[in-house]
């Protein structure tokens, strides 16, 4: 039996990163403290989550096996939700959705990357809740009933959202450090060598050029469309 069900939900389409990101630090959750305290979760069982066992393709092509269906899946302590281009399809899967919300409402972490938030949504998991996303959709949150709030990772309760795709890596650490000891988190940092220093400091629209935020929103607009349509079009349904 495993003393910490982690589960990473995949559909066609992903960002590779916003599931591999976290995948990398809180698969290693069992790192011990030190050379002279054991692992406070020795057994820790990481779930790759998909509708089948067939191979999942990312929005760039990279294939990743699910390890556990649907029906497969234990109970989880944390669930993790990433995001990406097939994010539309995604929301109009029915047995996806009920799968992130029957697990979502048990887990003792509910979390999501970029607008991997929006599944949490479509789900029923952040009605009323202090969230945020991508900050090209943040508009959006309140389509499934959440409040935005400026952040690169948000925590409302047991739910922790975070912003786009390399924000995962951070509320990873935050889950790690919270749930096994600052100890084991920093550890973890050091042991892949989590030292960002990007060339530029071009990260969030508040510190990038005018020129590059334009271009970010241009090339977001179609699908920042096709995600306001789809969540508006389950509103218009009865659906969270």
């Amino acid at each position: 039996m495993s003393d910490f069900n982690l589960g990473f939900v995949i559909f066609p389409g992903i960002t590779q990163l916003d599931f591999t990101g976290p995948f990398e630090v809180l698969s290693r959750l069992g790192t011990p403290p030190s050379l002279s305290v054991p692992s406070k979760f020795p057994d820790v069982k990481t779930h790759v989550v998909a509708k089948t066992l067939q191979p999942v393709s990312s929005d760039r092509g990279l294939a990743f096996l699910p390890t556990d269906t649907f029906e497969t899946c234990p109970a989880l302590d944390l669930l993790c939700v990433p995001g990406g281009s097939g994010l539309m399809e995604a929301l109009a899967d029915s047995e996806l959705v009920d799968f992130v919300g029957r697990q979502g409402r048990q887990a003792t972490y509910v979390t999501s990357v970029c607008i991997g938030a929006f599944l949490l949504g479509a789900a029923g998991l952040l009605k009323g809740r202090r969230a945020t996303t991508h900050w090209a959709y943040v508009d959006l949150l309140p389509l499934v009933g959440a409040i935005h709030e400026e952040g690169r990772i948000v925590r409302d309760g047991n739910v922790v959202t975070s912003g786009g795709v390399t924000a995962g890596i951070d509320f990873a650490f935050s889950v790690v450090a919270e749930v096994a000891g600052p100890e084991v988190a920093q550890a973890i940092q050091l042991g892949i060598e989590y030292d960002p220093s990007p060339p530029f400091d071009a990260g969030h629209p508040d510190k990038a050029s005018a020129a590059a935020t334009s271009l970010m929103v241009q090339r977001n607009e179609s699908s920042h469309t096709a995600i306001r349509k789809a969540l508006e079009k389950r509103a218009a349904r009865g659906v969270p």
